[in-house]
Parts: structure tokens; sequence; C-alpha cells
């Protein structure tokens, strides 16, 4: 597709990313979900980007010109999106983030009026229908018929009750002395309140967001600032989000900073402990070795999907599952959300630890992953990996040598993931540098 990556539409806001295409893909979605429609309203949040304001004229302004109600809630994670356009019966939700990258990216995700993201035919049909200049020029109304916007600024109240209520309510966090980084972004209001009203006693980093520092050297993909204010205040334990806290990374006691594969493998256990764990556990095929060890060893089946938290949540569909997530974070507990939440995933750990009356070390150091290596290398072009010269060969070869190996284009920017694992860590370094070699002559010519 042209338009859709991985996790929507994604791109340098103003350049790729301007109104013009985001006024024309809100009248797309909108047409899409029109013969779909109930109560006419959609709801529309964002975090806290710059280029937010700019993009959200555009979607109200695409939206009402085709009769469509738009409620605007302003700074929210993307998992609240997700909640409130069922909460609120609203026809679809939209959430304008770009989740983990820079201020100058910015992206539009899509949900449909039960709080799930779109499969890819639905986006499919949207891409086709903004691209049919007669369908979108016959969808504009005029007069009585021209949709309506309002702002709700109160909804945050919703969101939080409903994480509250994931929760265990014998439990309360009054001993729990909690660091949270939230990355300048869209949980800077959210998180703190959540934790203080469950009784923790909270340090709060990285809570000014100005519209150009989300995601910047904070949060869930720079958690140094995190693991040394865990230290020196000597907390229990310190939680990072992202700029839509759809993920989380977690940091122990001591300033370490949790592998993800580690914490699935843990809340897994714990969910299977409580009774409350459906069928299998479903993590990508970016997943360390050693989850997949661990839960063989707990009798816990285990399956695998491609990268995102969608494929993760259309896999736990398929097999009756309740439980999945990505080494990156996104954590999915399905009893609770619709889509990976940071804070949900934060309140289960802290649940964890308060029921095993353990640290956050010892309950982390269960799972010892397999020493990975990861390079994000940046390309001119993206071409079939299938049809990649030499390509089979180098996997052989990696794999003969005991290295599993996954090699994936990035579904929103101009990169390769180059990843490789062993049990091994010396041959990594050695190794990587063969595969970086060989995708650079081959995707830089």
């Amino acid at each position: 597709m042209k338009l859709f990556g991985t996790d929507g539409v994604r791109g340098k806001a103003g350049e790729f990313l301007d109104s013009f295409l985001a006024m024309r893909l809100a009248m797309a979605a909108g047409i899409y979900f029109k013969d779909k429609a109930i109560t006419n309203n959609i709801l529309v949040g964002k975090d806290t980007r710059r280029s937010g304001y700019m993009i959200e004229n555009a979607i109200v302004s695409g939206l009402t010109s085709i009769g469509y109600n738009v409620i605007q809630i302003g700074p929210m994670p993307t998992p609240a999106i997700a909640f409130l356009t069922e909460d609120m019966r609203c026809d679809a939700g939209i959430m304008i983030s770009a989740s983990h990258n820079p201020y100058y990216d910015n992206g539009i995700k899509f949900f449909d009026t039960h709080g799930n993201k779109l499969s890819e035919e639905a986006e499919r049909q949207i891409e086709k229908i903004y691209f049919d200049d007669k369908l979108i020029q016959n969808a504009k109304n005029q007069n009585a018929f021209i949709g309506q916007s309002k702002r709700i600024d109160d909804v945050i109240g919703r969101y939080i009750v409903s994480i509250k209520n994931s929760f265990p309510k014998n439990l309360t966090l009054k001993n729990l002395r909690v660091v949270l980084d939230v990355a300048n972004g869209a949980a800077y209001k959210v998180a703190p309140t959540i934790f203080k009203e469950l009784g923790a006693e909270v340090i709060v980093l990285s809570d000014k967001p100005n519209g150009l520092n989300i995601n910047e050297n904070c949060g869930a993909l720079h958690p140094a600032n995190l693991a040394l204010e865990v230290k020196k205040l000597r907390a229990d334990v310190g939680f990072a989000f992202d700029g839509d806290a759809d993920r989380l990374v977690v940091v122990d006691e001591k300033g370490e900073v949790a592998n993800g594969d580690s914490l699935l493998g843990v809340l897994a256990l714990f969910l299977k402990e409580q009774g409350k764990l459906n069928s299998v556990v479903v993590a990508t095929i970016m997943s360390n070795g050693a989850l997949k060890e661990f839960l063989n060893k707990h009798k816990i089946d285990f399956a695998t999907c491609g990268v995102g938290d969608k494929f993760v949540l259309e896999k736990l569909k398929e097999l009756n599952g309740n439980f999945g997530g990505e080494q990156s974070g996104h954590i999915v507990f399905t009893d609770y959300a619709k889509t990976g939440d940071g804070l949900i995933a934060a309140l289960q750990f802290s649940a964890l630890m308060l029921s095993k009356d353990k640290k956050a070390s010892a309950i982390l150091n269960q799972i010892k992953p397999y020493p990975q290596k990861l390079v994000n290398l940046k390309i001119s072009e993206k071409k079939d990996l299938s049809k990649l010269k030499g390509l089979k060969e180098l996997e052989k070869s990696l794999q003969d040598k005991g290295l599993n190996s996954l090699f994936r284009y990035s579904g929103t920017e101009n990169l390769i993931r180059l990843l490789i694992e062993s049990k091994n860590a010396s041959v990594l370094e050695k190794e990587m540098k063969n595969v970086v070699e060989f995708f650079k002559k081959a995707l830089n010519a």
C-alpha cells in the first residue's frame, strides 16, 4: 500500500503527512465508515506533537465536509482512543500520533466502533477510496448536512476508571515508590494520576511537553535517565512509556532495564498462576528464543505472528488467547484493553511484585534472554527480499553457525531492521558486521 504501513499512516509532518493528505484521508475513512454508521460521531485524539494541531484541524475539516460530527478530546494515549471510541458509542476513532518517532514525524491510526485497529483489508479499502477523485467529490455535503465538531475535556476520567479497574481491588500501591517517565507525551497527565490514586509514591520525569520534546532522550526508547533516577531515589521500580503510551519499558530497583521478552514471560506466568491465561501466549517473530524456552518450561503454549501489536491481536483472536505482545514493549491484555496499553502493563507488573512480595529484579531475572544484536540500517531502496541475490546463502551461513536471524523492512521509515541472535555472544559482533555490509551493498546501490 502507498499510504498505510504497519501501524496506520505515518511520515514527516508537513512533508509527506501534510494537511491536504490528512483531510483527504479523513474523508476517505469517513466514506468507508458511512455504511456502518450508527451515531454519526467520530472521536479524534492526539499526542503532544506541535503538528497535531495542523493534522487535527485537517481531519475535522475532512470529516465534517462529508457530514460526520467530530468529538475532539485532545492529548490522550492511543489505548484511550480505542477504549473511548467504544465507550462513547462512536462510529470510529482516530488517533494522531507517530508513537515512538521524533516530534517532526506524525501519524494517523484508525479504530472501528468496537475500538479495534483496522484490518489490512479495511486499510486497503480506505486507500482505494482516497485515490478515487469522483467518490471523494461526490461525498461532499452542503447546507445543514455539513457536520459539526465539539471539544470535550473531561473524558480523561472515564479512561482512568477503566485502567484502575484492571488493578486487583485487594491490592494497593501504598508501599511502592515508583518513578514514571512519561516521555513528554500523551500520558503526562493520566499516568501520574492513576498511580497516585492507587496509593503509590510517585516521581515523574519528562512531563513538560512543549510540542517539540516528545520522546526526546526520554521515555521507552531512552530509559537511561529513568534508570539513574530509580537508583538515586532508591525506588522500587521505574516505568517508561513512549509518546502515545501504548508501550512500556520496566527498570528494576537496581537500575537495570528489563528485556521486553522477559517482561512478557513473567506476566504470562503470573496470569497462568491466577487461572486467567487463555490457551496461548502470542509474540512476534522478533521474540527472543529464551522466551519460548521459559514458556515451554511452565507448560504454556506459544505462537508467533508478524511485527506489530495489530498482528498480535489478530493472532490472539484466531487462537482465542488473551495475552501477548512485542519485545519492544507493546503488551496486550485483551481482558482489559483492545490494543497494547503501557499503563495496564505497568499496573499488572506492580500487582505481580506485590502479590509475590518480591523485588522487580528477582522477578525479571527468571528469564535470561539469549544475546541479540539489532541494527536499524538506513537504505535508499526497499527491494523485494525474497529476490535479493545472495540473501538465502547469508541466512544459511548464519544458521550453520548457530545463529537465528530476522531481516525486515520498517513499515514506517526507510530502514531495514537487522536482527541476529545466538547463545554465544562473542560471535554476534563479527557476524553483524558481515550482515550490515551485505545489506549496504545490496540496498544502497
